[in-house]
């Protein structure tokens, strides 16, 4: 009964700490009262009756004092227990007042034994209602006894504070001097002292020896786990039934006990230091941390083996009910075999019938305390020896515990105080982090952190509960990303870019040296439930690895293989599944990427230089050390990024870009300085051409150039016959830039069609398959194979003739008669051709000088521009009339035989001066007609695209015939299919 009563008061006890500990509910009571007042001296305003608002506010101040200041023990304890209608007088019954403080010290005997042992079970709650009851008694009957209240007060020097709730510390030393003010005079300093000095140094004791308590209690739970395993698996024989139950029995109880002291150690511990506002330790946080895991570890075990465990449970029941009613028969008969008669004998037998006939069916709560009620009764007279009476006392201990084994441990192990301690949250997970080993217990941690959730469900003070655990899951879900999830996706993409390139050396990655982690261990972990959702860690890491490397990728196409290569690794070193990019790929060898030449031709053309022999671009001048060139293969890769689609494209925009140059070439050869210079040449031709052999003189070109440059000159020194071969140039650069785009794409067909063994002898997939009779799929998949097979074969076998299509575009506008002026151009090729040879020997002689600005060795761009607007114009005999580089090549040869003649003269003068400058005069000869013989070769082979070969009359009358002769096939197939009927 005063077990009972102990319990009510603690009860009462923890509403007045919750109350006094809810800074939050006193302000807003005050707030409210203020508002009450504001009410009172205007009642109108708020729409409330005068008369209304006194018995309110007494109704108030009745609240606010047996509820919210805190005294609700207070005013329990300090009752009227006397009846004043001198009726019983409570406080003057000596022989209540020794009952009760008999019972006092019975209760606290029993709990003083066991209070800080590894059998503690409930023994500080029992202790928090010792306390209360003390205090009940000095309140009524006004009397201490000092040595019961200081072995009250030792206790303080075991156990300090007791955690009433999950996040409330009582401090049962402050409790008793505060209620009982006269006992603590009869105290002295130094006991006092030293209460409150033990209490200061706990905290420093628990923090030292948390370590070595993990340690310990590692091995035991371990060793509990192990065996709780051994002893569930192990199948039950009959002949040893009693004995089994009776181990299972103590490992389920063992267990719970591990479960209390490990819950007590982190609630005391963790509610100690919050009270006192003293910050813990990384190692103490680390430390308790562990031993909510091994808290939820102890839960865990239960959990997985419920099933068995509660099948045990009902046997061990009706086992424990049945060693209970052995010790109660063998009593019941020593009180029946006694003959002397008395009612107390009596009602100790009926108590004892009464255990028996309640132990005789399921074992409640309400049955139980049923027999410890009895056998308080029961156990007077002496009715049990001393060795019986403590095993049926242990018996009945145990049918409390393994009756209520579930909801037991399912207390103990509520970890719902860890909402009040989530700063501890981030430096756990740093831990687990640094100590990859152990990543499992990640489980367990949020599995503590979800016992917070049935808590907050009964949250009132917001609109809705969900509110509060949206924000605690934003909360723990921020923090996961912050301090493990996003430093395992950057420490792992540092390894495997690292590991990639290894042959950099970029850091010292010796194991021995700088340490290694096993990160792998974390994507093995199974998916941790929280909230509505799984935290998949392999899931994350590689999502994140994914998302990286693709974008990575866009961003720079020509790291494909990069990446690739750190997928491959992300799978062999940890098992992470990778999706491919699905990105169009490019190599180390990419160099200038087809759709930025395609953007910025007009840039390319005037920066870049053509090579017509190995149809090569090569920069024209760089601030780097090296000039960036590009080849057909590095076409064909881009190409193969981007798709053939590419190609039409770049075709139209060089089309859109010629449009633009050749609008510039119109304006200069209609400017009337260049025309009437023209049109005088053709006319000084037509009349010396049959003198000079047909051959147009070297001496005419040369003056149509110093003549151009007496119309001016930039500021770069350059004529306007410059400026018009870099025009041609261009044009010539472009259509250099298309043929390379259209070899690019045969070759990128030809790698792509490789794997074919016989392009002429093709197998048709989908005739095979409908034979073989498959799936519609299967038949699908071959038809696009074919389709594909066929795409290729055709790209492989033929390019498109993008020169004739470029020529056909513009020869009808270039050879309309408002474009007459046009037609001149034939003649102003050969002070092109000077002005070019001249321009090419100085590019060629900066190579040899140290300042090499404006140094080349080839501008093929010329030769391709002159060759295509002379296809343009159909001027091809025209200029071939001219027979300019024969002219050319006979004019240098007569030069060099005459300064070869000199030399043989000037050899027997013996003048070396003079030799030495015949010497240069050849060599300078040598090397003007070896620029003009390359002119010509490059010439002659670009005219070759254009089909020079043919006029545009010989090419219309081809194309006329072709036409013909397609006509007349085809009525001939019809005729023959017409005629087939009749020969039938």
């Amino acid at each position: 009964m005063y077990e009972h009563l102990g319990e009510l008061l603690t009860v009462l006890l923890t509403l007045d700490e919750i109350i006094d500990n809810h800074v939050t509910l006193k302000e807003h009571w005050t707030m409210y009262k203020r508002l009450l007042k504001s009410v009172h001296h205007n009642p109108s305003k708020f729409g409330i009756q005068e008369e209304k608002l006194k018995p309110f506010e007494k109704f108030l101040l009745k609240l606010e004092g047996q509820l919210l200041d805190g005294t609700i023990f207070q005013a329990c304890i300090e009752q009227q227990f006397d009846s004043l209608n001198g009726g019983v007088s409570v406080s003057k019954n000596s022989t209540f007042a020794e009952e009760f403080a008999h019972s006092i010290r019975s209760v606290f005997a029993n709990v003083e034994a066991k209070l800080g042992e590894p059998s503690e079970i409930d023994q500080r709650d029992k202790y928090v209602g010792i306390c209360g009851l003390f205090v009940l008694h000095f309140q009524i009957f006004r009397t201490i006894d000092k040595k019961f209240y200081k072995s009250l007060l030792d206790i303080c020097k075991k156990v300090p504070a007791i955690t009433l709730t999950a996040n409330i510390i009582w401090f049962p030393d402050n409790f008793l001097i505060q209620k009982i003010p006269a006992a603590a005079k009869l105290l002295d300093r130094k006991s006092l002292q030293a209460i409150k000095i033990h209490r200061d140094t706990f905290l420093q004791q628990k923090a030292q020896s948390l370590t070595k308590d993990v340690q310990s209690y590692y091995v035991f739970v371990s060793s509990w786990m192990m065996k709780m395993e051994s002893i569930l698996s192990k199948e039950q024989r009959m002949d040893k039934f009693a004995e089994d139950l009776t181990n299972r029995c103590n490992v389920f109880i063992q267990g719970f006990l591990y479960a209390y002291s490990i819950s007590t150690i982190i609630k005391t511990t963790m509610n100690l230091y919050m009270s006192v506002q003293k910050p813990m330790t990384k190692t103490s946080v680390k430390a308790l941390c562990r031993l909510v895991e091994l808290l939820k570890a102890i839960e865990h075990m239960f959990y997985r083996r419920s099933m068995v465990v509660a099948d045990s449970v009902s046997h061990i029941t009706q086992h424990l009910q049945h060693q209970a009613l052995n010790s109660i028969s063998v009593a019941k008969k020593r009180v029946i075999s006694d003959k002397k008669y008395s009612e107390q004998r009596l009602d100790v037998l009926s108590a004892l019938v009464l255990a028996e006939n309640t132990l005789n069916g399921p074992s409640t709560r309400q049955r139980r305390l049923i027999v410890s009620l009895a056998l308080s009764v029961g156990t007077q007279m002496k009715t049990f020896k001393d060795e019986e009476l403590f095993p049926l006392q242990v018996v009945m201990k145990k049918l409390d515990l393994i009756s209520e084994l579930r909801e037991r441990v399912q207390t103990q192990c509520d970890c719902c105080f860890l909402y009040w301690h989530r700063a501890v949250f981030p430096i756990y997970l740093d831990d687990v982090y640094e100590n990859a080993v152990d990543a499992a217990r990640l489980h367990y941690m949020f599995s503590a952190l979800r016992d917070c959730v049935p808590a907050m469900m009964h949250a009132r003070h917001l609109e809705s509960y969900e509110i509060l655990l949206d924000c605690y899951d934003k909360e723990i879900m921020e923090i996961l990303n912050e301090h493990l999830l996003d430093k395992l996706c950057k420490e792992i993409e540092k390894d495997l870019r690292l590991s990639v390139h290894t042959h950099l050396k970029l850091d010292d990655r010796n194991p021995f040296k700088v340490g290694m982690k096993d990160l792998a261990l974390f994507f093995s972990l199974n998916p941790i439930r929280f909230f509505n959702r799984f935290i998949d860690i392999r899931a994350y890491v590689t999502h994140y690895l994914d998302k990286t490397f693709y974008n990575l990728t866009t961003v720079a196409l020509h790291d494909w293989a990069t990446y690739s290569e750190m997928r491959n690794l992300a799978t062999q070193r940890y098992g992470l599944v990778m999706t491919e990019a699905h990105l169009p790929s490019q190599t180390l060898e990419q160099g200038l990427d087809v759709l930025e030449i395609m953007r910025n031709i007009h840039i390319f053309v005037s920066r870049y230089l053509y090579n017509l022999n190995n149809q090569i671009f090569i920069e024209r001048t760089s601030n780097n050390k090296h000039l960036n060139t590009i080849n057909i293969r590095h076409i064909a890769n881009s190409i193969r990024t981007h798709g053939t689609g590419i190609m039409n494209t770049t075709v139209n925009f060089t089309y859109q870009f010629l449009k633009k140059k050749f609008y510039i070439f119109s304006q200069f050869m209609y400017d009337e300085h260049i025309k009437s210079r023209l049109i005088k040449d053709i006319r000084f031709f037509r009349e010396v051409k049959d003198q000079n052999d047909h051959k147009y003189p070297f001496e005419r070109a040369e003056k149509f150039n110093r003549g151009i440059r007496k119309l001016g000159i930039t500021p770069e020194g350059q004529s306007y016959l410059d400026q018009f071969r870099q025009l041609i140039s261009q044009i010539g650069n472009a259509m250099g830039y298309i043929r390379m785009i259209r070899s690019g794409g045969l070759h990128c067909s030809s790698n792509a069609i490789r794997f074919v063994p016989d392009l002429e002898d093709i197998v048709n997939f989908e005739e095979l398959v409908k034979e073989e009779g498959l799936a519609e799929e299967t038949l699908k998949a071959a038809r696009h194979l074919d389709s594909v097979l066929s795409d290729h074969t055709r790209n492989s076998a033929e390019g498109t003739e993008y020169f004739k299509m470029l020529v056909d575009v513009f020869a009808p506008e270039f050879r309309r008669p408002k474009n007459i002026h046009l037609r001149n151009f034939y003649i102003i090729v050969p002070p092109l051709t000077l002005n070019f040879v001249e321009h090419s020997i100085s590019c060629k002689e900066k190579l040899n000088k140290k300042n090499k600005i404006g140094a080349a060795f080839t501008d093929d761009g010329f030769a391709m521009g002159v060759a295509y607007i002379l296809k343009l114009l159909d001027q091809y005999q025209e200029f071939d009339s001219l027979h300019w580089f024969q002219s050319v090549r006979e004019k240098y040869m007569k030069e060099i035989r005459a300064v070869a003649k000199q030399q043989n003269v000037q050899s027997a003068g013996q003048d070396e001066k003079l030799l030495q400058t015949m010497n240069l005069t050849q060599k300078r000869l040598d090397v003007c007609l070896q620029e003009f013989e390359l002119l010509y070769f490059s010439l002659s082979s670009a005219r070759i695209f254009f089909r020079a070969d043919k006029t545009a009359a010989e090419e219309n009358q081809e194309k006329k015939e072709k036409e013909e002769t397609k006509t007349s096939n085809g009525d001939l197939s019809d005729s023959t299919v017409s005629a087939d009927p009749v020969v039938k």
